[in-house]
């Protein structure tokens, strides 16, 4: 099936600015052009797009998303090159995770100081909130 922008844009739920700016970073390789010059997407681009959207998610770059549709875009030979630049990507994934842990994990301590010390009836906030716990 074929679907214009606009069409893509409502069942994508993406702004057609959006879905431009992928075509013009190289993103949807195999979206194809009418006479007149309108982009025609196809199912494929649909699938494509929807990945694009999950890469994003992640925190992946528009320049390695890139690098990802080239590879789609050479096929089968490049599987390979695909599974090691997700590897990367999950273990970038996981050292996020880490530091937000570590985040997590101070504001939870604030969050129980906090409560600690409202419960206590004491609310001098300097006696320990920065420094000390």
């Amino acid at each position: 099936m074929k679907y214009t922008i606009k069409e893509v844009a409502e069942k994508m739920n993406l702004s057609i600015s959006t879905i431009r700016y992928y075509d013009k970073e190289g993103l949807l390789p195999f979206v194809e052009r009418s006479e007149a010059g309108y982009r025609i997407f196809s199912d494929s681009d649909l699938v494509m797009l929807a990945s694009i959207e999950k890469f994003k998610q992640t925190g992946m770059p528009i320049k390695e998303i890139r690098t990802f549709c080239n590879l789609i875009k050479n096929g089968d030979g490049s599987l390979t090159e695909i599974y090691e630049m997700l590897l990367e990507r999950k273990k970038a994934v996981e050292e996020e995770m880490v530091e937000l842990q570590k985040s997590l994990d101070l504001i939870n301590a604030k969050c129980s100081y906090c409560k600690e010390t409202i419960e206590a009836g004491n609310e001098d906030i300097h006696t320990g909130m920065y420094f000390n716990k």
